[in-house]
This record gives structure tokens, sequence and C-alpha cells, in this order.
């Protein structure tokens, strides 16, 4: 008996050690967790072009993530924002000076070249341009913008199961101005046989409203609900609400005074279990951090100077409510990692992993992956 007993003990000890012992997966499905190549290759090339699209199959990851913004003739394409001023060089083409102007983007007013006065064959001309100052810049304007159909059509061609993970990019704006964006993208999906819930397809918004468009049109399609935040507050580690990051654009255009926090809780994911899948939240959600001063000494007070505070329990919330979880975005720049993982981002990884995120979003693809094969690894896998 005894013997028995301590062989037990030896067996949990050898497991929590990664051991030979399998230790189990906590994901929702028991399954690793998917890499999405958030905005294609965008660690290493300009963000949604046909290259970053290109290089983040090449890469490897399970599935590719293009926002969707509509032009002025109709065409989804792969943009974060409807104004192109923050990433492509349009301010260098002088035949569209005149297109310059201020519009309000979610109740925020920008000044500069939105998608939706534009044109396909004139966005064509255009190229992307890093949206990072410290990533490479040497391609600025070499690479063109992808349409979504390009990007399906790659994932087509590539011959791999990757899974295409689209976000319908502030679908209330897209409205207001007479370019609704959800039919469009379901039948382009459809038209490329993807029509099913075991379909390589996950469609994303910040938007409720969005969500449940498609599904009232009958998508069966896995659809995930994201959440945000403006900011943490080092000294706490608290997060933070502010327009227009404090809730979707379409609550507050109806008077709502929930925030995105109201939807991390029991209540908040039981009504997202009613139209969703799954949820995607910024990663502070689940592991915030705090430090608010520059212990590094470089002067900046940036991630790098805090520390990871203990993790919620909004995994296992989400899970227990049926819903999986993706949270964004992860970058390999040591400005954006906690002090604790010591400038290497696959520790950052593998600590999500082991709280059993369903996916992550990374801007490096091939990192993330690394850190997926060696947590498993570790987890006797």
């Amino acid at each position: 008996m005894k013997k028995a007993v301590a062989g037990a003990v030896a067996a949990a000890v050898l497991a929590a050690c990664g051991g030979s012992a399998v230790t189990p997966l906590l994901t929702l499905d028991g399954k690793p967790a998917v890499v999405v190549a958030h905005r294609g290759a965008s660690g290493y090339l300009p963000e949604e072009t046909v290259e970053a699209y290109a290089k983040a199959i090449e890469l490897g990851a399970d599935a590719i993530e293009p926002d969707v913004v509509s032009t002025k003739d109709g065409v989804l394409i792969a943009r974060h924002d409807p104004n192109l001023a923050f990433s492509t060089d349009v301010a260098q083409h002088p035949e569209f000076s005149a297109r310059k102007r201020k519009l309000s983007v979610d109740g925020e007013v920008q000044e500069g070249w939105f998608a939706s006065d534009f044109t396909l064959a004139e966005i064509k001309t255009l190229g992307g341009i890093s949206t990072d100052a410290e990533r490479p810049q040497q391609f600025n304007g070499q690479y063109k913008i992808a349409t979504i159909q390009e990007v399906i059509d790659m994932i087509k061609k590539s011959g791999r199961n990757i899974a295409i993970y689209p976000e319908t990019k502030n679908p209330t704006f897209h409205r207001q101005q007479g370019l609704p964006l959800e039919d469009k993208l379901l039948a382009m999906l459809a038209a490329a046989g993807w029509t099913e819930r075991d379909s390589p397809v996950f469609i994303q918004s910040f938007e409720p409203g969005s969500l449940k468009y498609m599904r009232s049109k009958g998508s069966r399609l896995k659809m995930v609900q994201l959440i945000d935040a403006d900011d943490v507050d080092l000294k706490t580690g608290a997060l933070t609400y502010a327009a227009p990051y404090d809730k979707p654009f379409d609550w507050a255009q109806a008077g709502d005074k929930r925030l995105f926090s109201d939807m991390v809780t029991p209540a908040g994911l039981a009504e997202i279990k009613t139209y969703a899948d799954g949820i995607g939240p910024w990663k502070r959600y689940i592991v915030s951090v705090k430090g608010a001063v520059d212990i590094n000494g470089d002067g900046k007070v940036n991630d790098a100077d805090t520390t990871t505070m203990e993790p919620t329990t909004l995994v296992a919330d989400a899970h227990k409510a049926g819903l999986f979880v993706h949270p964004y975005t992860f970058r390999n720049e040591k400005r954006r990692l906690a002090s604790n993982y010591k400038g290497d981002p696959v520790l950052e990884y593998k600590h999500f992993f082991a709280l059993g995120v369903d996916g992550v979003f990374s801007d490096f693809a091939d990192t993330a992956l690394a850190a997926r094969a060696e947590y498993l690894k570790e987890a006797g896998r």
C-alpha cells in the first residue's frame, strides 16, 4: 500500500516537473491552442498586404487574420483601419491630396484618407507601411493591400487546412457609409464552400450587433466576440476604460451604459454564448501587469518595467460557459514583455498555454508555434 501511494506521488511530481507523464491540456476541447497570424506576418512585413499573408502561411500559422473594411465601390479589403493614413503611403500620393478630410469613426473624429472614398483600383496603387516605428521600415510602400478574396484564394492555393479569421471592422461606421460588410463577407465565404460550424472560419467583431446580424441570416460559422479596454493602470493593474475603447460602438449608439468589462462577468459570458462560440479578449483580462516605475532605466515606462499579476478566472469562466478563449495580441519585442518573462516571448506564450487558452493572436506566428511545440513537449505530448 505504501509503495503504491509513493508511486502515485512520484508520478504526480514527475508530471508537475514536465516529466514523461502526460499533462492534460486545459483548453475547452482538450486540443493544443491554435496560432492565429495577426494581420498576417505583421511582425516582419507591412500588415495585411499580400506578402504579409503569404509569409504567415509560409511560417505555418493555423489561421490568418484579415480585418475587413470596404472600398467606395463595395470591395472588401484587408485593413485594420478605415483611415488609410495609419497603414499606407497614401500621404505620399499627391494625386490623392484633395481626398484628405475629417471623418467620425466610432465617435472619434479622425483626419486622413478613408477607404470608403477610394475605389479598389485606386487603393491598389497604394503601398502598405509598418505601423510600428521600431519594426523594419525597408519594405514600406513595396507591397499592395490585399483583398479578402485574395486572402481566401491564398488559403485555397496553399493546400493546407488554414483557417481564415476575418474581423468585421467598424461595422456600424460602414453601415453609416452605406457600405455594410456582413452580407458580402458571408457570400464570399459561402462561395469558397465555407458555411458550416466546422468550416475553417472564425468571424470576429467588437460589435455584438454584427455577429447577431450574421446569426440572424442563418450563418452557422464560428463567431467570436472581441473584448477591449483602453489601457492598464500600472499602479494597480486595473484595466481602464475610455472612449472609443470602453464599449462596443453599437452599444454606445444605443445608449447602453455597460462597458466591455461587463462582458467578462458570468452573466456577460452567458449572453455572449447565445450568439457566439468564443471570446477574443485583450490578454490583460487574463493576466494583467503593474509597475509604474522605469526599473530598467531606459527612460520609458512600458511593459518591460512591469511584473505580471495573478491570473484572473476568465479562461475557466468562459470554458464553464462553453466559450473558447483566443486572447490578443502577442508580440516579440522586449518592451512589450513583462519583466518576469526576462525578454523571452516564449515564456509569455507558455504562461498563457498553461492557463488553458484555446488560441493566441500573434504578430510573430513562428515564435508562437515554437513556444507551443516546446510547451507540448514539456507536457509529454
